[in-house]
């Protein structure tokens, strides 16, 4: 059974792409330490990369190439300052260099020693090998970004299944919403709860607690550099920020200095119908559109999906529970976590894969079940809240515009959160024993229809809005 903790799912990095960006980040980090176990680093005297499948369709505009080499670079993407990203770009293209780990200097070209290939990889659609030159004699390596930040290998049992062995070693290992829900039962616990011992037993609480008041601020300094940037967005669609012209139309006039502070103005604003539909979806764009411009983001479960989890819990904490506090993040984010996992484990949160389903649809799933809980809800309720948000969103496709995960992908993600919410209030108003779908059963409906998606509508823009829109009209 795979065992899969809440910093596996919820991850901070740099845009655009948890699978196009994030992922091939660590698969060159991984590689970079294969070869030192291996006792070859010191001996390369060339290095190059190779992309496959949907990883090169639309490498471009995720900025798989500025990934590949800031790994390679042995750039940090949980910490290093995004404003270095053009520095060490741009050194790299003007001087035909790259420190390889910031290490040794070795020959390396943008346009010969990265290249794009539209072969696919039987093993999974996101595909990249590094090749490594010794003596005359080349060493090669493929990793598989198979979605949220997350990188295998092949070297596995069952990899022909497309399935990857793990030993878990969590007190309450879980695959499914049936189990979790045993030992919510047997335990006594919320589902927050069961996590939270799961957690315990790889980490001391004061770690658990660090690590996830830095993903909150993560995501709340997110939403704030987003709501106080204008202009337009990188890459060439000439896309308008807009949570700025939102925000600055919501903010009202009280001053504040600070993201915390800030947040305590938003709880003094008008709270009507409207106004909570435009600030939901105001911290929703805010996140993606720091994500599209290459910014921090807490990749929850996706790059592409990263604003839906951060405004459903700012909408908790601004407009239900104006005495939220860390308490209430932390049971969020855990609750969100688990849910995420599940649909990992049952289908996939990797768009390359499954279609926008998987990351919009399993992010609206974690919020709408986080949601739940915090407002009283039962793990039962908890579970159908997170099957109502992603039963409506099965069958959603991935057809990013120009490759870019700008549009539809920005909006996308405000629609998300709104429908998390929705949800979470469907649940909490039902009797789950009631429920006609049961969480399981939605999870492998997801997988099914991702397996039967044409591959055109998963993150290659072959077809969809990535075709039917002309980029001269953008």
């Amino acid at each position: 059974m795979e065992c899969i903790s809440v910093f596996d799912m919820l991850k901070i990095g740099v845009g655009p792409s948890s699978s196009h960006t994030l992922g091939p980040w660590r698969a060159a980090e991984r590689w970079i330490k294969e070869l030192k176990d291996k006792k070859r680093f010191d001996k390369v005297e060339k290095i190059s990369v190779d992309l496959y499948g949907s990883l090169s369709l639309t490498g471009k505009g995720h900025a798989t190439d500025y990934a590949v080499m800031l790994g390679l670079n042995g750039a940090d993407p949980e910490r290093m300052p995004t404003e270095n990203i053009d520095i060490i770009i741009s050194n790299i293209k003007n001087t035909n260099t790259l420190v390889f780990n910031n290490e040794k200097t070795l020959p390396f070209s943008i346009d010969t020693d990265i290249r794009f290939n539209k072969k696919f990889l039987p093993f999974h659609a996101n595909a990249l090998t590094f090749t490594a030159t010794i003596n005359g004699r080349n060493y090669k390596s493929t990793f598989y970004s198979i979605g949220g930040g997350f990188v295998v290998k092949e070297e596995r049992k069952n990899a022909k299944a497309n399935k990857i062995i793990f030993y878990c070693t969590f007190p309450y290992p879980t695959q499914n919403g049936v189990e979790l829900l045993k030992y919510c039962k047997d335990l006594n616990l919320p589902i927050s709860g069961v996590v939270l011992e799961n957690e315990k037993s790889i980490r001391d609480t004061e770690t658990i607690d660090a690590e996830l008041k830095r993903i909150w601020n993560t995501m709340l300094e997110c939403m704030y550099i987003g709501c106080h940037t204008e202009g337009e967005l990188p890459g060439g669609l000439n896309v308008r920020r807009r949570a700025y012209d939102m925000h600055q139309k919501l903010k009202g006039e009280l001053p504040y200095n600070s993201p915390e502070e800030w947040l305590q103005v938003i709880r003094q604003t008008e709270v009507k119908f409207r106004q909570i539909l435009k600030w939901v979806s105001c911290f929703a764009l805010a996140v993606n559109e720091v994500n599209a411009s290459l910014g921090r983001v807490v990749t929850a479960p996706t790059n592409g999906s990263a604003g839906v989890i951060p405004s459903v819990l700012m909408y908790y904490m601004v407009i239900e529970n104006h005495e939220a506090d860390f308490k209430h993040i932390k049971q969020f984010l855990l609750v969100a976590g688990e849910i995420g996992s599940i649909f990992k484990k049952g289908a996939t949160i990797s768009a390359a894969m499954g279609g926008c389903q998987a990351e919009i649809g399993v992010s609206s799933a974690m919020a709408a079940g986080a949601l739940c809980e915090l407002l009283g809800g039962t793990p039962e309720q908890v579970l159908m809240a997170a099957e109502i948000a992603m039963e409506h969103h099965l069958g959603l496709t991935c057809d990013p515009i120009g490759g870019l995960v700008q549009v539809p992908c920005i909006e996308r993600n405000s629609m998300g959160a709104i429908k998390a919410i929705n949800a979470a209030e469907l649940a909490l108003d039902s009797d789950p024993t009631k429920a006609k779908v049961p969480l399981d059963k939605v999870v492998n409906t997801m997988w099914e229809t991702a397996k039967d998606m044409n591959s055109k509508y998963k993150e290659t823009s072959e077809g969809g809005l990535a075709v039917g829109v002309n980029l001269v009209d953008c």
